[in-house]
This record gives C-alpha cells, sequence and structure tokens, in this order.
C-alpha cells in the first residue's frame, strides 16, 4: 500500500470517528430535556437501593407512562423486566436500570433496519425516489431540506419536487432550503396538480441522471378522502415513471406533540403505505420517548430523527446510539 496509501486510509478512518462522534453529540445534546426528565427519574428511583417488588415496578411504569412512552408499550417493558427479575433472581433497584437499557434498545431495534447504509443508493435504483408526508406544521419543509444536504454530503445528487401546491407559502419555504441545501427543485405555480409537479422532477432527474428525488406533498389530513386521492395520483404517476417506486414513503412526525404523533401515524398510515418515520424537534421536548412506542406500536422503522435547528441536525436513527445518548 505504501506510505501515501496507508497515511489516506488512516486519515479516513479518523474523519469516519470524527463524524460519528459529532453525531452522538448532536444525538446526546438534542436529548438533553428528555433525559433530565424521564431518566434523571429513573436514576433517582433505582438508584435509591430498594427491593424489587410491586411498588417499585408501579412506580417504574409511571415514570415510563409519564415520559409519553404510552401504557401499551410500557406494560410491554414492565412484563419484560418482571421476566428478567424472576429469571435472573434479582434483587436491588440498582439491577434494574440496565436491564429496562437492554429491552427499550430491544424494542427500537425490532423493527429498524440498518440505518447506517441509508445514503448506499446502488446504480440500478436510481433514481431513488422518496415521498414526504405529514401533517402541515411538523416540519416536513426542513427536514426535506436537511435530507437533501444529508445526501449531498454523502455524494449523491438530489432534486426537489415541490409537490404541495396548496399553501403559497410551501413553494417559497422549500426553495429556500433547496439554495441552503445546494440542491435542484423543480416547482410550478400555487394550485398547480401535485401529480403534474412528480412527473416532471422524476422526467427531470432521469433525464439529468440524478441519484435522488424527494417529493413534497400536501398535509391536509383533515381531507382524508382527497389526501388519499391525490397521493395515489402521486403514486401513479411515479410507477409510469419508474414501475417499483416509490423507493420510500416517509412520514414526519413532531416529538412535540408526544401521543398525539402516534394518532398521526395511524391516521396516515391508512391512507399512505409509509415505509419509515422522520421524527423532528427532539431537542425541543421532554417527550423523547414517544420513539419507543411509535416503533412498538406502528411497528414502522424510525429513519431519522431531528435534533435541532441547522441544516446538518438531521440525523440517521441508529437504535444503540440513540439509547446510550438517552441513558
Amino acid at each position: 500500500m505504501g506510505f501515501l496509501g496507508g497515511f489516506k486510509e488512516k486519515l479516513s478512518s479518523f474523519k469516519d470517528k470524527a463524524s460519528e462522534a459529532l453525531s452522538f453529540k448532536k444525538i446526546h445534546t438534542g436529548l438533553e430535556k428528555t433525559r433530565k426528565g424521564f431518566i434523571s427519574n429513573l436514576q433517582s428511583l433505582l438508584g435509591s437501593g430498594r427491593k424489587i417488588d410491586t411498588q417499585l415496578l408501579d412506580e417504574i411504569e409511571t415514570i415510563l407512562i409519564s415520559a409519553d412512552i404510552g401504557v401499551k408499550t410500557s406494560q410491554k417493558i414492565i412484563e419484560k423486566l418482571k421476566e428478567r427479575v424472576k429469571k435472573d433472581n434479582f434483587e436491588s433497584s440498582e439491577q434494574l436500570y440496565d436491564i429496562l437499557k437492554e429491552e427499550i434498545t430491544s424494542i427500537l431495534s425490532d423493527e429498524n433496519p440498518a440505518n447506517e447504509d441509508i445514503y448506499n443508493i446502488t446504480a440500478e435504483s436510481k433514481p431513488y425516489i422518496i415521498l414526504i408526508v405529514g401533517v402541515n406544521g411538523v416540519g416536513k419543509t426542513t427536514t426535506i431540506g436537511k435530507l437533501s444536504y444529508n445526501f449531498k454530503n454523502a455524494g449523491k445528487s438530489v432534486v426537489i419536487g415541490a409537490a404541495d401546491t396548496f399553501r403559497a407559502a410551501a413553494n417559497e419555504q422549500l426553495e429556500i432550503w433547496a439554495e441552503r441545501a445546494g440542491v435542484e427543485i423543480i416547482k410550478q405555480r400555487q394550485g398547480a396538480d401535485p401529480a403534474a409537479v412528480t412527473y416532471d422532477t422524476v422526467k427531470s432527474a432521469q433525464s439529468k441522471q440524478k441519484d435522488v428525488v424527494i417529493i413534497d406533498t400536501a398535509g391536509r389530513l383533515h381531507t382524508k378522502g382527497n389526501l388519499m386521492q391525490e397521493l395515489e395520483k402521486i403514486t401513479r404517476v411515479i410507477k409510469k415513471l419508474k414501475p417499483e417506486g416509490p423507493d420510500e414513503v416517509y412520514l414526519v412526525l413532531d416529538a412535540t406533540t408526544g401521543q398525539n404523533a402516534i394518532i398521526q401515524a395511524k391516521e396516515f398510515s391508512k391512507v399512505a403505505q409509509v415505509t419509515g418515520i422522520v421524527l423532528t424537534k427532539l431537542d425541543g421536548t421532554a417527550k423523547g420517548g414517544v420513539v419507543i412506542p411509535i416503533v412498538d406500536e406502528l411497528q414502522i422503522p424510525v429513519r431519522f430523527i431531528g435534533v435541532g435547528e441547522q441544516i446538518d441536525d438531521l440525523q440517521v436513527f441508529v437504535p444503540k446510539e440513540f439509547v446510550e445518548a438517552l441513558f
């Protein structure tokens, strides 16, 4: 390999490790509010050296529910704790801390694919078409901008389709984010047919051999019938140009809404084949635990989490890393 080759390899390895460390730091910082509430309460309870009994388990369950983990998932975690306590004859509350970490990691890992490879797109799948859905106000536009930036940083060429033609400000906001990310955007006038914008975007991406297409859609969940028709029409247009498309349908949810995010996800799953969740605004809430029931109840993988306002604050969701940052 020679000195230069070895040096380049070491430099590349150093950059990767530095990037991972920065990523973990961002997630750790973004989960600060959740950690101060949920985890500090757990530490106070479990660090007391109490004997494991029904009352202690009830108190743990109360903390889990108050962290927006929800009744169903909290009960599931408590049942797992009971099984482990009985099997391994645990007696002291301190022993439950690591078990909780393991059980939460297990729940989050069950439904999540290898997100670490999320930016690796094969030549055969180009353009990789991602449809973005979600109600207005959850951070769809900023997510698209940040996602575009991430893909571009990973060496991919990106084109955005501004198919939310219903809102007057949608195109303008998306244009600002496209400029920040340094990617192309295809748009039409307000009120134009969203399917036509989608067609133009995919066609343009194919002719220019772009790697990734990200399509914004309207978030009018209160008119479910219209929304379903619109999404079906957009999907039909995509399939004409790429029969196996769209490759992904990402649902954007706002973590600050807590359990309401799960209700939104259930409603959207009725009108779209959601393949992944993007959970935004985790840095602005103490309800970061909501990611656990989202994965557990919906059985849809979380692909990205938003942990800040900056363009590079959309992080790939890696369950083990998330739990380490949380605890």
